[in-house]
């Protein structure tokens, strides 16, 4: 194993820990731009590769030790992790704590779960450090050519990364503008991404839902998919995923000669971000429904055996309707797939904008979408839609109500109920199509069944309710004489409901028996 003379002392300008496939290409996306490059791998042959293979392409300077590796950076320091998130990634910002000064940057560039970088970000900053959850998307060629990127800590950070960070970040046809801003304090930079992924999630799956349909439903090869897919892809439609999904649906196994798509494990694997988006939804009370099925729709495709035992038992009962005008359900199915999409990205800044709030951060939603039209995995043709209905109103409560949005989906409705409906009666999964419609049916519902559930609650819980009529809350003696007691201290005292006098006792004597 070769070994490296210690670099040059206060030499580098930026450095990068961890050099598998993300890390290496981030490092070499920085000596592209000019940036001298320090190095660093706990395995040094992971170095010594980077070197062997990429070393021409700019100013590297790799380290075989971390104290050696800091030694090396001009200060302030910028040391970058691009290592597994969660035990090594503490375990790398421990060691590197340990060699650096106050006011050196430790910026962590993997997908952290955001509430650890607030935990790490608060310690370090007892010592002076600045720690930087960086959100960086765009996979292995994003960080190769440009990714987009969502930095959070404090503002001196970002004053100091903030021309790197523009320098390698992707950057938008529209305008050339870099894919990168200051999100927000802490976590802010991570919470972002982890949405990013969640929505992420949504879209590849209603996606897959449409190919599905097209494929069962109307007999379709996957080359025809992928062309349909292609044309789509010119209109409202036009986004990364759906590009992708042309290329990978037209591209053929070589062993084989089969559809590439059909030789393919119907098993899709996931790294948590998915499901940390649903986990933090629940705490803040947010509707990510389009995402959780998503995310569910994966554990489903991993439990073989219960799909085995499913499959031998359950039977389908489907209509078997026959589809008499093809073209007419693949239009359906494209204004499906783009209202199932708008409801995701609409549900995904809904958390955004309650994270922010929990956690005083101030995100600029419209700047979300604006980071996000190029080198990230969703970018899409109408993020441009999105900045600019935050622009139009900053405290824009519901994405889907902006004068853009509504009509867009409005005219889509139709198409989407009837893909829906048939995929019900025929037997068709499409969890993220039926989850974002009922979505859609419940936030425009002038009432909800929501008034029986809390009645419920107060039934057996003793809960209280709110009145149509009346301020305050109550709470009825259900097992008694059904009266209703104000139960906030305000004016109205008790009021008898109960018509029958013996009512409560008849109800006594049913939940008792």
């Amino acid at each position: 194993m070769a070994t490296f003379e210690p670099s040059p002392r206060d030499s580098a300008d930026i450095g990068v820990t961890g050099m598998a496939v993300m890390g290496s290409n981030l490092a070499r996306n920085l000596a592209r731009h000019g940036y001298k490059v320090a190095i660093h791998n706990r395995s040094v042959a992971k170095t010594e590769a980077v070197i062997a293979e990429h070393g021409s392409e700019g100013a590297f300077f790799p380290s075989e030790s971390i104290a050696d590796f800091v030694a090396s950076l001009k200060a302030p320091r910028v040391a970058i992790i691009m290592v597994k998130a969660g035990g090594p990634t503490d375990a790398v910002i421990e060691e590197l704590a340990e060699h650096m000064e106050p006011g050196d940057i430790i910026v962590d560039g993997g997908n952290a779960l955001y509430t650890d970088t607030r935990r790490r970000e608060a310690a370090l900053k007892e010592r002076g450090l600045n720690f930087v959850g960086m959100g960086v998307s765009g996979g292995e060629e994003g960080a190769l050519n440009g990714p987009s990127i969502m930095p959070g800590g404090s503002p001196e950070a970002w004053e100091r990364l903030s021309p790197i960070l523009r320098d390698i970040a992707a950057k938008a046809d529209e305008d050339g503008e870099p894919c990168t801003t200051y999100v927000g304090a802490d976590g802010a930079g991570h919470f972002v991404k982890m949405v990013h992924n969640g929505i992420e999630y949504a879209d590849m799956q209603v996606i897959s839902e449409a190919y599905d349909m097209m494929s069962k439903a109307l007999g379709m090869s996957a080359a025809e998919i992928g062309d349909r897919f292609a044309q789509w892809n010119e209109g409202d439609l036009e986004s990364f995923l759906i590009d992708v999904t042309a290329t990978v649906l037209k591209h053929v196994d070589a062993r084989t000669g089969k559809p590439f798509v059909d030789i393919i494990l119907d098993r899709a694997a996931q790294k948590g971000t998915g499901a940390w988006t649903v986990q933090t939804a629940l705490d803040l009370g947010v509707p990510v429904t389009g995402i959780a099925e998503a995310t569910f729709a994966r554990f489903v495709s991993g439990d073989i055996a219960q799909r085995e035992a499913a499959q031998k038992t359950l039977q389908a009962h489907t209509a078997d309707e026959q589809i008499t005008d093809p073209e007419q359900f693949i239009d359906d199915l494209q204004k499906a797939l783009y209202a199932s999409k708008l409801v995701a990205y609409a549900q995904g800044f809904e958390e955004i904008a309650k994270g922010a709030e929990v956690y005083g951060w101030d995100i600029d939603l419209g700047a979300m979408a604006r980071i996000w039209r190029a080198g990230c995995i969703i970018r899409a043709k109408f993020l441009d839609r999105i900045t600019e209905a935050y622009e139009r109103d900053a405290n824009l409560t519901l994405l889907l109500a902006d004068p853009y949005f509504a009509e867009a989906i409005n005219d889509c409705v139709p198409a989407w109920r009837r893909v829906v409906a048939f995929a019900a009666a025929n037997g068709f999964p499409v969890p993220v199509f039926a989850s974002s419609l009922s979505y859609y049916d419940a936030i425009r519902a002038e009432r909800l069944p929501a008034a029986l559930v809390q009645a419920q609650r107060d039934y057996f819980g003793a809960h209280t309710y709110q009145r149509v009529d009346a301020e305050g809350s109550y709470h009825v003696e259900w097992t008694r004489d059904r009266s209703e007691t104000r139960t906030d201290g305000g004016e109205g005292g008790v009021t008898h409901g109960a018509v029958d006098p013996q009512a409560g006792e008849k109800m006594q004597e049913a939940t008792t028996s």
